[in-house]
């Protein structure tokens, strides 16, 4: 735990760490945000201290991706959830099929969507393996002609994470990257869309960061209710109506924070090194399993098990989160959907947390093992 606040290592998968200094320094501005007299919730979202602060989390945002003008940068409300139904409303060509790759919960709820009057093709599934690894994809199993093609570059519930993308030519690439954006150096310019709920690696759950070429906006029809379109929200810098200031506040405070880490890069090395002291643990052991295809393995959400043939697995599971909470470690349950065991390790998740479960696993299979 954090000796400075007595905080528990917390292994949510979102709402999940926010980075201790940015804690603090929300903690430090909440009253009076830089001398204007008010707090950072009570600043009007159209006044000069909250239109600095979205030229500076815009600007952060492409430093990042290392995207340039021709994307905009947007900070909507209704979470990565709305964007199952709004990406279909703005991107759907005429009589062309959206091509979706179905990896787990996130595009079944996508494809929920599309099933509600779209035109589309699952083009590739991991369903017949369980989700337990990703499908194989390449080009030849998309569609010349698609309007786009929709991904979900991590899942978190099930562990897996996809390293590569494929080439879809002319045909838009959109990818939801919810669990794990800003987290690793990719070519974000292969992207044509790109949205976040916040809540995972950018701040405080309430706002949904998306990123889409400008271009690709003037594909919907007028007819589409207005809060609907894109190209509302870019005319009006994300400010039609009232945005979620305070998320947006706090994403800026984060992204200041991942630059001076180091950026994407050092996310990058920080993180695989934090995953492989999970997966190590897991691998060299005989009480632990992980289910998945091992290159699959997301290094966002680790996924485990104790080993189904150890007397009375699911009861030795329970006792394990109990335990673990007990000890300072907490929201290590599973999800739902699949049960066992689960740790997110987001950007901001230290460390010495990773260590510390390490340590606890451990410890727990010698006295059950």
């Amino acid at each position: 735990m954090s000796q400075k606040y007595d905080r528990v290592y917390n292994f949510s998968p979102g709402p999940a760490n926010l980075p201790e200094s940015v804690l603090e320094q929300v903690r430090d501005e909440m009253m009076n945000y830089k001398g204007s007299g008010v707090s950072i919730m009570e600043i009007s979202h159209r006044a000069y201290p909250f239109d600095e602060i979205m030229v500076n989390v815009k600007s952060r945002v492409r430093q990042l991706l290392g995207l340039g003008e021709d994307y905009a940068v947007l900070f909507l409300q209704g979470g990565a959830s709305t964007q199952f139904s709004m990406l279909p409303m703005n991107l759907q060509l005429p009589g062309k099929s959206v091509d979706l790759v179905h990896t787990g919960h996130w595009t079944q709820m996508a494809l929920d969507q599309l099933k509600k009057g779209f035109e589309h093709r699952v083009v590739a599934s991991g369903e017949k393996d369980g989700f337990k690894r990703l499908p194989e994809l390449s080009a030849r199993h998309l569609t010349s002609d698609a309007s786009y093609v929709h991904m979900c570059s991590n899942n978190t519930i099930y562990g897996t994470q996809w390293k590569t993308f494929p080439d879809t030519g002319k045909v838009p690439l959109v990818c939801d990257m919810s669990s794990d954006i800003m987290s690793r150096r990719l070519d974000f310019s292969r992207f044509d869309v790109i949205f976040a709920g916040a809540q995972k690696n950018l701040g405080p759950s309430g706002v949904c960061l998306v990123v889409i070429k400008q271009e690709l906006a003037e594909r919907a029809s007028d007819k589409l209710p207005t809060m609907l379109q894109y190209r509302t929200h870019i005319k009006n810098d994300s400010r039609f109506n009232t945005p979620p200031a305070f998320g947006i506040y706090v994403m800026g405070l984060v992204l200041d924070w991942i630059v001076k880490q180091g950026g994407l890069d050092a996310m990058e090395k920080q993180n695989n090194e934090k995953a492989k002291v999970l997966y190590d643990a897991i691998d060299s052991s005989s009480f632990y399993e992980s289910p998945l295809h091992k290159p699959d393995r997301s290094l966002m959400n680790v996924v485990f098990r104790i080993k189904p043939d150890s007397k009375d697995s699911e009861k030795l599971e329970e006792s394990f989160i109990k335990e673990a909470k007990v000890a300072g470690l907490t929201e290590l349950k599973g999800h739902r959907v699949i049960g066992g065991l689960r740790a997110s390790i987001y950007n901001a998740h230290p460390l010495s947390g990773v260590q510390a479960l390490a340590q606890f696993m451990r410890e727990f299979e010698r006295k059950n093992g």
